[in-house]
């Protein structure tokens, strides 16, 4: 293969979020496939292991300012396609505007584009309008979805009929024996970007210390970084639970502090198909989820692998938490079925999945 054999990867950035951590492993399922990668990436944030070329737009424009700077990203990403004969996109970013996306139309030109869906929030990646919708992205080759309920959403809303569901891959992880220094003994992890917007810190905060299992020597940890760090902060002080909560910044390796929990947690409005639930998963470690749209129903098998609780209630979530961390029996039932409920996620079986979609005529 030759100009087939080459793709670009269109990201945002290779840090901090699961769509950036899901962009990573893509590179890496697509390197040994025998593709020859290029990440094209639109911030300064590399965080994540990757296989391929780098162009990081956000470095080589970091100081240009405004329109000067989106028109050279544009001129650029045209450039570098075209020089390297790259006739294959995925287009993993966020994609919210119109007048955006009718540029970027015309900078892929008549190249294979994959449109990648992250959440459930559609109005990250299309415009309200149908029309304007389905004249960006109609003819695109495929619009992938992370989960079956998002391109149901896509069929019904928007009346897609080019759409493909391909669930994120994990890595089945090694045993971490080393645990990280300075946390508590027991805890519950959450792990992710700190936007209370979408991953409601409000619900998990009052939920925790409602359930009161701090009583029982368990506490809650915080990973990640974001736009709410001061107002979890304050969201802690508020409820009295500065002795009972902990917050660290991002971690490039977090799987150490999900290896060493006693459970992870997901609060979200909203999701995609969350790479927290299945990493934690792959690594044996239960999860307590709630029942947002869309994602975790499609991964939690409520009392086999985890808990499921109705979305945005408080009570529920409390009284979940609590039984985790309280019913043993239970407790152990989810973990030993943990890993083997998310086998199908595996790398070779979502590889083989993107090596079918690819090579479709």
């Amino acid at each position: 293969m030759k100009n087939n054999n080459k793709i670009a990867i269109v990201s945002t950035s290779l840090g901090v979020g699961g769509a950036e951590r899901f962009a990573g492993l893509l590179s890496m399922m697509l390197h040994d496939l025998g593709y020859e990668v290029h990440h094209i990436i639109i911030l300064d944030y590399v965080d994540y292991e990757y296989k391929g070329a780098l162009v990081n737009l956000g470095k080589l424009f970091a100081d240009e300012k405004g329109i000067i700077r989106a028109v050279k990203k544009g001129k650029y990403i045209a450039n570098y396609l075209s020089e390297n004969d790259i006739q294959t996109i995925i287009d993993n970013r966020s994609r919210p505007t119109v007048t955006r996306e009718l540029v970027t139309k015309w900078i892929y030109g008549n190249r294979k584009v994959y449109y990648f869906f992250h959440s459930s929030n559609l109005e990250m990646y299309l415009t309200n309008s149908v029309f304007w919708a389905k004249y960006i992205f109609g003819n695109a080759n495929k619009l992938v979805c992370v989960s079956k309920a998002i391109e149901q959403k896509l069929q019904h809303n928007y009346q897609f009929t080019n759409t493909k569901t391909i669930y994120n891959p994990i890595v089945f992880p090694e045993i971490i024996h080393n645990k990280p220094i300075a946390i508590p003994e027991k805890y519950i992890l959450f792990f992710g970007r700190l936007e209370e917007e979408v991953k409601n810190f409000t619900l998990l905060l009052q939920a925790f210390s409602k359930s009161k299992v701090y009583e029982k020597e368990t506490k809650l940890l915080i990973i990640g970084d974001g736009s709410s760090k001061d107002f979890i902060v304050e969201k802690i002080k508020a409820l009295q639970t500065e002795n009972q909560v902990q917050v660290l910044p991002f971690q490039s390796s977090v799987l150490p502090y999900i290896q060493s929990a006693k459970c992870t947690i997901l609060t979200s409005h909203f999701e995609g198909f969350p790479m927290s639930i299945i990493e934690s998963l792959a690594a044996g470690i239960p999860v307590i989820s709630v029942d947002c749209e869309t994602g975790p129903k499609e991964i939690i098998q409520d009392k086999v692998n985890g808990l499921l609780v109705p979305n945005d209630d408080k009570k529920a979530l409390a009284e979940a938490i609590k039984t985790m961390i309280e019913d043993e029996n239970l407790y152990q039932i989810c973990r030993k079925n943990a890993q083997k409920s998310v086998e199908h996620l595996s790398l070779t079986t979502i590889s083989q999945q993107w090596k079918n979609l690819l090579e479709e005529q």
